[in-house]
């Protein structure tokens, strides 16, 4: 009973998304527990725990920023993004030209004294949507003055041309979100196509300076060859082959031995191989839609349209990154590297993802007041 009670008075919002979130999270640990098994054999002589602890403590801190994130009044993300997003564009600059390197990118910056690596990317994506809802909320009545609008427009090819250097998925995943957010923030049809002209424009300079150019096209033209499968998606496929509808078995996985970065890019794989379809790959799927059915339903009940634009923006954002994952896992997408949010293993996404979910939990507690806005 006490437990309950302090559930009662302290998680607000809408309850069904913190179920969603539980359930997400317990997963998590589990598949990542089995998924990182190999791994530790190499590297830490079979200590899986390092790796458990490591992604517990992480996941943890992720979750307590939902917590703190719902308490807080959304209004005041408004004023942070500016905050944040001008922060971000020196922040990808840096990692574009000192940042940490792995696989031919550079995409990490580390922070000082504590040593931990994190995207400035995900800061990024935090700011824009939060920013750019922000500023179609508070200028809805000035929607066809142009200065307004390309304002708008320049931060989006801005923020999306720095991703573009070093992560073509973010970068396209984010551009494709603040279009249908200006879309339903009522933005004339002649702008969205100015949008897409910027975006174009300058991702592709930006792309063809960046780091990623060859790797992008490969991966596409590997996707469109019916004749020519990757070797990560072939042994994606082997690991939903030997998992069917019941799975191998909590642990059991044998896909982990050769599929690349099965506790990150490719970990769904691993859940359907170990859980199976019917306890492993559709609840999870079930579990992101209906986070964007509560998600659009917060957007119908806000008060104040940056609340619902908020919403709206956070929640497609994070749903968006999960099916690009899962259409990866499932060979219906080229392979882009984007982790499942609140499953895969990661360093800082699992904590800006639990943040994004906080913000759409404050939401939906409908706090705001109309002059603050």
């Amino acid at each position: 009973m006490a437990l309950r009670e302090w559930i009662r008075t302290h998680l607000k919002g809408d309850r069904q998304i913190w179920w969603i979130v539980l359930y997400l999270s317990i997963m998590s640990v589990l598949v990542v527990y089995s998924a990182t098994g190999t791994k530790a054999f190499r590297e830490l002589d079979g200590n899986t725990e390092i790796f458990l602890l490591k992604h517990g403590s992480l996941l943890l801190i992720g979750l307590a920023c939902t917590y703190f994130a719902h308490k807080i009044n959304y209004v005041y993300y408004a004023r942070l993004s500016k905050y944040g997003l001008w922060l971000s564009v020196p922040l990808l600059i840096w990692a574009y030209f000192k940042g940490s390197t792995l696989n031919d990118a550079s995409r990490w910056v580390t922070i000082p004294i504590i040593n931990q690596t994190f995207q400035p990317s995900d800061l990024a994506k935090l700011a824009l949507i939060s920013n750019l809802a922000a500023m179609l909320a508070k200028r809805q009545r000035f929607m066809n003055d142009p200065t307004v609008l390309f304002n708008l427009i320049l931060w989006i090819g801005l923020i999306c041309s720095l991703i573009i250097l070093t992560n073509t998925s973010t970068a396209l995943l984010l551009g494709a979100t603040c279009f249908l957010l200006m879309y339903i923030g009522r933005v004339p049809v002649r702008y969205l196509g100015y949008m897409i002209a910027v975006c174009v424009l300058f991702g592709g300079i930006a792309l063809a300076a960046g780091q990623r150019l060859g790797t992008a096209v490969n991966r596409v033209k590997s996707f469109s060859d019916s004749d020519t499968i990757l070797y990560q998606v072939e042994q994606s496929y082997i690991a939903l082959a030997n998992g069917g509808l019941t799975g191998q078995g909590p642990g059991n996985s044998h896909q982990r031995n050769t599929l690349p970065n099965p506790f990150s890019d490719f970990i769904y794989a691993i859940i359907v191989e170990e859980y199976g379809l019917l306890l492993g790959g559709i609840p999870v799927v079930l579990a992101y839609l209906w986070f964007l059915w509560r998600g659009m339903k917060t957007l119908q009940k806000a008060t104040r349209p940056f609340g619902g634009l908020l919403s709206a923006g956070l929640t497609f954002s994070i749903v968006f990154q999960a099916f690009a994952s899962i259409c990866v896992a499932i060979g219906m997408a080229p392979v882009t590297g984007q982790p499942l949010p609140l499953l895969s293993m990661g360093g800082t996404s699992l904590i800006f993802t639990g943040l994004a979910i906080g913000i759409v939990l404050s939401v939906s507690r409908e706090e705001a007041d109309e002059s603050r806005i």
